[in-house]
């Protein structure tokens, strides 16, 4: 794709956002984008596989802080319409006295320097460098892909391995990736002899441009593959094998390095983002690598103390609970938490809370009611009682 088609996008229009949108708020656009419109949502859905691709093409730019200030340096210096004029003077075509074509100014610099750092300054994002003589046009990283796993709270706390099914663009199958149908090959373009920039004069100035013929390729595809049409890329569905590590957060992201849309033109492929969802344990709790647990006691093994048994995640644990131990209290049972990058473990926290049962039978009612008689003098709150003596309560 040349200079001119890139920039005659609008990124932020598709993923629905403000050119001055954060990270975070790019994100989310594509995220809910990417959901409503993948393949799998949408079987033979033509127009939503377009969409898919658009907006991941769109998330791989504006996702990447350094390829986004070059796509906003570039729409501010040339504009922001359609791949004709872009705001230069009398721009309306591509080229010819009336005007620059934006073309023109995209390769090596004029005879006192004129526009070469310009070209080094648009080199990353639109596939090959700046500077001086004809260069060969450089292929364009693969589109990074994020995808979302839901798993188990154990699964989180342990690690796990998980067969990820994933429908996203990958490099063609019938092809292998060179556009062309099986059995015949691309041939090296005759215009720019394969370079992919072609060189003209204007006045005093010679300027390199993407070759016309073969867009910028380097080679022409006289018979395309019927499945990706020439582009060396489809939409199809692998399976991949994600490994979980210990101890993952809910809302992580794993990096699969290379495993995202493929490059173009020789360049490397994207990363795949897996997005962890984990799923609340209906015992356990968790507090960075701790494990939190809330037990249920009885009054008097507070006031009396008691050993209890308490499950972890693996096994058990006896806990000595001392006598006179306050309501909500914790307890720490050290190394029974989540194990760490480092190889060691968090804690078990464990919170005592006092039962109070709803009815109480005969007998058990008489021993309370003895209970309060005896300690009927004790005043459990004696700083409330003396603010309330003070005013006169």
């Amino acid at each position: 794709m040349s200079a001119r088609e890139w920039i005659g996008k609008d990124f932020y229009r598709e993923l629905g956002v403000s050119s001055d949108a954060s990270q975070e708020e790019i994100k989310k656009a594509y995220r809910k984008l990417a959901r409503e419109n993948h393949p799998d949502a949408n079987p033979g859905n033509t127009e939503a596989e377009q969409k898919f691709k658009a907006v991941s093409e769109a998330y791989g730019v504006l996702s990447d802080p350094e390829k986004r200030k070059e796509y906003d340096e570039a729409r501010r210096l040339f504009g922001t319409g359609g791949a004709g004029g872009f705001g230069f003077p009398g721009g309306g075509g591509t080229g010819g006295a009336g005007g620059f074509d934006l073309g023109d100014i995209f390769g090596q610099g004029a005879a006192s320097g004129g526009f070469g750092g310009l070209g080094d300054m648009l080199g990353n994002l639109f596939g090959r460098r700046g500077g001086g003589g004809a260069t060969a046009a450089r292929g364009q990283r693969g589109a990074d892909v994020e995808t979302d796993v839901r798993i188990g709270f154990a699964e989180a706390v342990k690690g796990a391995t998980l067969p990820l099914r994933l429908s996203s663009p990958a490099t063609c199958g019938t092809c292998g990736g060179n556009g062309a149908r099986p059995g015949t090959q691309p041939r090296v373009c005759p215009t720019c002899a394969g370079v992919g920039l072609v060189n003209r004069s204007q006045g005093a100035f010679s300027f390199s441009e993407p070759c016309q013929d073969c867009r910028g390729r380097g080679s022409i595809i006289d018979d395309p593959c019927p499945e990706c049409l020439g582009e060396g890329v489809s939409t199809r569905t692998r399976t991949l094998t994600v490994r979980i590590p210990a101890g993952v957060d809910d809302g992580q992201r794993i990096r699969l390095a290379g495993q995202g849309e493929p490059g173009r033109g020789g360049a490397t492929a994207g990363d795949l983002y897996v997005r962890v969802h984990v799923n609340p344990d209906p015992v356990f709790g968790r507090s960075g690598n701790d494990l939190t647990i809330t037990v249920p006691v009885e009054f008097s093994e507070l006031a009396l103390g008691t050993t209890i048994t308490v499950p972890t995640l693996e096994s058990k644990v006896s806990l000595r609970v001392p006598a006179g131990t306050a309501n909500g209290r914790v307890l720490r049972v050290r190394g029974k938490g989540i194990v760490k990058r480092d190889g060691t473990q968090g804690d078990l926290l464990v919170t005592l809370q006092v039962a109070i049962p709803a009815k109480l039978d005969g007998k058990a009612k008489a021993a309370l009611e003895k209970y309060a008689d005896t300690v009927a003098k004790h005043d459990p709150r004696p700083e409330i009682t003396a603010l309330l003596r003070d005013r006169g309560a």
